[in-house]
């Protein structure tokens, strides 16, 4: 009978040591395993004050954790309590109990995004900055305003007036407090992480300063269409200034127009603006332009790095192809010839508009 009882006793404890492991086994695989929820794309608050009961159960309620208790214990027992932190909260989607409590130890606020587009000049991107209600801005001059404290640049662009090329084209994100200032030197500090040491070398190499690298992106940023034909487009670039020929690029014309205010923003470029004396009309003044023109994209700054090598002296718009391409020449005689074909298409589309808009308004109901 004695025996009998020690049997049953050992055999209560290895039932109680199995059901342990198991529910061990059990419980770590719960918190390891991620679940889907459909509550990827929303803000969940945390308030301030929240014990981790209450943050918890709030998540199971929501779909975001299976279950709490395991997750309560697992807090409870590595004494993470006070470290959980109140704020707005987007859990991606699957999601396992874990990076849900490590998501809560980071933290995490709203965000507001805010994209700045390859080729955008700082106009640009004031204005676009004084629609985001979230930055309280009068005017997008008080964001160009902000624009003139080069600080950050000074060490690659000492001779640099204002921030333009330094903003890099991309989506940020920004807490719903961040003051104007604040995003604007993100943009930059985005270009630093961008910028390579060993690209200022390069540029060493090349006979160039990074600011006249960063000034020679902007230039491909806003001529080329292609990724493919961004090298190329520098080797023109690079070909006319070796030649000590004026660049003629017209998208530091429309820059300069910006400058003096008379840009008239309607895609055509006036004999007043090809004669306006300014150092950014690169058909009047030699060499490069003083400073960016608009803010370039990696493969833009890639590019006035390590341009093709081409003999190419021109370029202009190849009518065949409607995606931007160009044709290239290394003499003018054949670039005359280009031009006209180009003017030719343009006077026959701009004929066909015309007829599409005559026949349009015959048909309208009177």
């Amino acid at each position: 009978m004695k025996k009998r009882g020690i049997k049953l006793a050992l055999l209560a404890l290895l039932l109680l040591i199995v059901t342990g492991f198991g529910l061990l086994y059990w419980s770590y695989r719960d918190l390891h395993s991620p679940i889907t929820h459909n509550k990827a794309e929303q803000y969940i608050e945390i308030p301030r004050g929240s014990t981790p009961t209450t943050i918890i159960e709030r998540l199971q309620n929501e779909g975001v954790i299976r279950r709490s208790w395991p997750l309560l214990v697992y807090i409870k027992l590595k004494g993470l309590g006070g470290k959980l932190k109140a704020g707005e909260y987007r859990f991606p989607s699957p999601i396992s109990p874990l990076g849900v409590l490590a998501k809560l130890i980071e933290g995490e606020d709203r965000l507001n995004k805010f994209t700045v587009i390859e080729a955008w000049t700082r106009w640009d991107i004031a204005n676009a900055m004084a629609r985001l209600p979230e930055l309280k801005l009068q005017s997008a001059d008080e964001a160009l305003a902000l624009m003139n404290d080069t600080s950050g640049i000074r060490d690659l662009d000492p001779k640099a007036e204002n921030l333009e090329g330094y903003l890099f084209p991309e989506t940020y994100n920004f807490p719903p407090d961040a003051t104007p200032k604040e995003v604007i030197a993100e943009m930059v500090k985005r270009f630093r992480r961008v910028w390579k040491q060993e690209w200022t070398e390069r540029a060493r190499a090349l006979g160039l300063s990074p600011g006249e690298i960063v000034t020679i992106a902007s230039l491909i940023e806003t001529e080329a269409k292609l990724k493919e034909e961004r090298p190329v487009i520098a080797s023109v670039i690079y070909n006319r200034l070796q030649k000590q020929m004026a660049l003629g690029i017209d998208s530091s014309i429309i820059y300069a127009a910006k400058l003096a205010g008379k840009w008239k923003n309607d895609g055509k470029i006036y004999k007043s603006d090809i004669e306006r004396r300014s150092p950014y009309n690169t058909r009047l003044q030699p060499g490069l332009p003083p400073g960016p023109i608009a803010s370039p994209s990696l493969k833009s700054l890639e590019a006035a790095l390590y341009p093709a090598q081409t003999d190419y002296l021109y370029y202009v718009r190849n009518p065949d192809r409607d995606d931007g391409a160009h044709n290239f020449y290394n003499n003018e005689a054949d670039f005359n010839r280009g031009v006209q074909a180009l003017r030719e298409w343009e006077r026959k589309r701009d004929a066909r508009q015309a007829a599409s808009n005559m026949n349009g308004n015959a048909s309208a109901p009177q």
